[in-house]
């Protein structure tokens, strides 16, 4: 039989109940459900670490979760392109816009080809020391350089498309797709960019700067963000979940990746509407 994924976040007691019946109902409608090792823990199952799954193939990965959930998944599973059936069980769920009530609904859309896929573009983010690559990732969200517990600023260098934008001190740089223009980046006043846009986001944290501005760059420009003066312990952290410690002179280079993301969805929820309903945006 055909696999599908089941990714789940740890410590939702709610999924104790949730999981034997989703891999019955997967059973029951022709499906191998293959269970991340936190999902198989609810079921006292020994599952399948997640850097293996996509080894399988599954033809859909079911993520119960918030958005954290969903950008681990999303990483292991672009190169694939398998589709994402994400299922919000966290706070915000800016990402994971199915409710668990339409979960069934939103599977057997899926099954029939009724339902809509959401494509969002991921980004390559790559950080060069001593003039190599020494990492490379591809983000869903962002790419954040920030500072550690000492509250000492870094001084940065801006390229984009092979310009000098500027050099200063600040806080700290978020790189931004769309689709991550809602995440640190709006709590950085970033602007807020529709995920259907082609473009790149650059904002800079508390920069001690009065004229520095995020800029909003054409999808295929590459950024490139170089460390000419940091404080101990400043990290590059990759959709808030993979980090790695800089050096004076590491430069960061994010430009378009070549992989997407595929949301399934039920019916469009909309940008807004998560906005007004998640953050009372608009409301006096």
């Amino acid at each position: 039989m055909p696999h599908i994924a089941v990714i789940s976040k740890p410590q939702k007691p709610e999924l104790a109940a949730l999981l034997p019946e989703l891999a019955a109902w997967l059973e029951q409608h022709g499906y191998t459900a293959v269970l991340d090792t936190n999902s198989a823990a609810y079921m006292s199952q020994e599952g399948v670490d997640r850097v293996d799954i996509p080894q399988l193939q599954p033809e859909l990965v079911i993520v119960l979760g918030g958005d954290g959930t969903l950008l681990s998944a999303a990483r292991s599973f672009a190169k694939l392109g398998t589709p994402i059936l994400s299922v919000n069980l966290g706070s915000l769920g800016f990402l994971t816009e199915v409710p668990l009530s339409e979960l069934y609904k939103t599977l057997d859309a899926w099954r029939e080809g009724s339902c809509l896929v959401d494509q969002r573009r991921m980004m390559r983010a790559e950080l060069w020391r001593e003039g190599t690559i020494f990492k490379c990732w591809e983000a869903l969200n962002d790419v954040v350089i920030s500072k550690g517990a000492i509250a000492r600023m870094g001084d940065y260098c801006i390229e984009m498309g092979g310009q000098v934008v500027a050099s200063f001190r600040a806080d700290g740089i978020i790189v931004s797709t769309p689709t991550g223009s809602t995440a640190y980046n709006l709590a950085a006043n970033g602007p807020i960019v529709m995920g259907s846009v082609d473009a790149t986001i650059l904002t800079p944290i508390c920069p001690h700067l009065l004229t520095i501005r995020p800029i909003v760059a054409p999808g295929e420009t590459e950024i490139r963000v170089r460390v000419s003066g940091i404080a101990d312990q400043t990290f590059l952290t990759v959709d808030g979940q993979e980090a790695v410690e800089l050096k004076l002179e590491d430069q960061l280079r994010c430009h378009r990746s070549e992989y997407s993301v595929r949301l399934v969805r039920l019916t469009e929820h909309g940008l807004f509407k998560v906005l007004r309903s998640k953050l009372k945006w608009g409301e006096r």
